[in-house]
């Protein structure tokens, strides 16, 4: 769809049919991921599987017009696919990836435009979204969470067919003999992943000698005790997980959070901020240390520095269970492709 009409549909597609067909937004390197993640999982329980991903569109100043050129270009990809191959069921990736939809599919969402565009920012997105969730087929939220953030949504998924399927995330490799970094955090987006709270409370509790690695994006910041790494391949920051006691989280909202799961599947004390929003690791953070989350960034900090719970790693470990590959692929093999089957049958 654009200004005038609807977005064109490019002819490039390859021929030929799939059982499913993932239209993956892709504006962030953690849905990309889970994309991935999803397509091995149904490819693993027999389904033939391609996923097509929307051309990232130019920068834009507002939310509400980065929404609209993000769903016109995953529009634009879909189809384009479908004019030169058939899938039986469509698995529209974020909300967003629906809103201009070809054909009515299952939506898979970490949170919906109704809790995380508030006011002006989904004047849009927020009334259309409910007429695409109310035709979906199919629910596929990442977590119960979302499935129950707003009223609006949970008027929607009490009279449609849903099921809660996870990211995946198992541990990265064996736990390091040493932990040597005393802390970590990812802010990939500083001011949506309150960089700045983290580095304020950092700077409190910090003993001498002690470090604070900031990952995920390019920085340019000097302050002592602190370590800017950059934006690394996956390998590198998950090892860099493996040699750190603790992650720390102040995210101002957190839709799903897939960095702090990496964190505790990595053997991490996690110490957050109760951010709003579906945060799948807030109740395990809760369960295994309630005193690691606190809006008292800098005490719970100094109790995971200085007083740590013993068998922490082994617990959360255990709590991430719900969140293994192996897991996943059991619900994908049990629920989600008979109920993918019945929508294409």
């Amino acid at each position: 769809m654009t200004d005038g009409g609807e977005a064109p549909c490019a002819a490039d597609a390859p021929g030929g049919a799939v059982d499913v067909l993932i239209v993956s937004l892709g504006s962030t390197a953690g849905l990309r991921a889970a994309d991935e993640e999803l397509r091995s999982s149904l490819e693993r329980a027999g389904a033939s599987v391609a996923l097509v991903q929307a051309a990232p569109p130019r920068e834009a100043r507002t939310l509400m017009l980065t929404d609209f050129l993000w769903a016109r270009a995953a529009r634009a990809a879909v189809c384009a696919w479908l004019e030169r191959a058939r899938a039986g069921a469509v698995i529209y990736s974020t909300t967003t990836a629906a809103l201009f939809s070809p054909r009515p599919g299952v939506i898979r969402f970490d949170a919906c435009a109704a809790a995380n565009r508030p006011g002006h920012h989904g004047l849009w997105q927020r009334p259309l979204e409910r007429k695409r969730l109310a035709a979906a087929p199919l629910l596929l939220p990442w977590s119960e969470q979302g499935l129950t953030e707003t009223p609006t949504l949970m008027a929607v998924s009490a009279r449609a067919n849903t099921l809660a399927l996870p990211v995946p995330v198992d541990p990265s490799g064996p736990p390091e003999p040493t932990r040597d970094i005393a802390a970590i955090t990812y802010a990939a987006n500083p001011a949506k992943k309150g960089l700045d709270r983290v580095l304020n409370a950092w700077q409190r509790v910090r003993a001498p000698g002690q470090e604070l690695v900031v990952a995920g994006a390019e920085l340019e910041l000097v302050q002592e005790g602190v370590r800017i790494a950059g934006a690394l391949p996956r390998e590198q920051y998950r090892a860099l997980l493996r040699r750190s006691r603790v992650f720390i989280s102040a995210a101002r909202r957190e839709d799903y959070g897939i960095a702090q799961l990496e964190a505790l599947a990595d053997g991490c004390m996690l110490v957050s901020t109760p951010a709003p929003g579906p945060y799948a690791a807030l109740p395990i953070a809760r369960e295994l240390d309630a005193r690691l989350v606190s809006d008292d960034l800098g005490a719970a900090l100094e109790v995971a520095l200085g007083n740590p719970v013993p068998g922490y790693a082994a617990r959360a470990h255990a709590a991430m269970a719900q969140f293994s590959r192996d897991t996943v692929d059991r619900r994908v093999v049990e629920e989600l492709l008979p109920r993918l089957r019945q929508i294409s049958a």
